[in-house]
């Protein structure tokens, strides 16, 4: 199967080409149904994926716990990622805590240390990495591809099982195979992220209008996914290790 026929593939065939083409796979879960979608289809194909995660140390105590019960109840292999303590020190020394409430740029310096430089460490450990993108969520990942290489990191592949899925065919798997959502959806949330930074949405807006509520453009992006070639973007990706 080449990358073209993988353009139209089910998520099933996806992740078994992945499995088979990379020597090691890393699975990047935030733990929202998608994850859960990736994470079961990967435990049916391989035994005991690895799955990374970031903890960011802004998270939801509700997420804290899910990831206990998803590694009790599936046979993954988790790594947990945390920001570098220095480039942290660094940061809230000279800006404080808050700092991504101040400006787009802080709070996308604020992404880089505690989410966007601990995965890229992590990722030079692996040869492809498998991330729940879905094309429908926001305009800055409509262009997504399904496979291709990542600049972001050294040029390692990005695989994207579930690019041309639907919010209710995610939702529609997680009932079909009776796996337990994260129990924020039913506060409201239809994203989640760090706890300063994502509310619960209001009735008529779209998937991630929760995540960084105060900032007016609709982009809605953390830099770990940045914005395709040709889609508008509003500030350049810091450089890889940058604080």
């Amino acid at each position: 199967m080449n990358k073209t026929d993988l353009q139209n593939a089910t998520a099933e065939d996806i992740l078994s080409w992945t499995y088979r083409r990379f020597g090691r796979v890393a699975l990047v879960a935030s733990f929202q149904a998608e994850s859960l979608v990736l994470i079961d289809l990967a435990c049916k194909i391989v035994p005991e994926p690895e799955v990374l995660t970031l903890d960011t140390g802004r998270l939801h105590e509700e997420t804290h716990e899910y990831i206990e019960y998803v590694r009790k109840q599936f046979p993954i292999r988790l790594r947990i990622l945390a920001p570098e303590a220095s480039e942290l020190e660094a940061m809230t020394g000279e800006h404080g805590d808050m700092l991504f409430r101040r400006s787009v740029p802080l709070r996308n310096q604020c992404c880089a240390v505690r989410k966007v430089n601990p995965l890229a460490r992590a990722l030079r450990d692996y040869d492809a990495w498998i991330t729940g993108l879905r094309r429908d969520q926001t305009p800055t990942r409509a262009a997504t591809p399904v496979v291709a290489s990542d600049p972001g990191h050294d040029g390692m592949t990005k695989v994207v099982p579930l690019a041309s899925w639907t919010r209710d065919q995610v939702w529609d798997y997680l009932h079909d195979h009776g796996i337990r959502h994260h129990p924020l959806y039913d506060r409201g949330f239809m994203s989640i992220g760090c706890a300063p930074c994502t509310r619960a949405t209001q009735p008529g807006e779209q998937e991630r209008a929760g995540r960084w509520w105060w900032e007016s453009d609709t982009h809605k992006e953390c830099l770990l996914h940045p914005p395709i070639a040709g889609v508008p973007e509003r500030t350049a990706v810091p450089a890889r290790g940058a604080v």
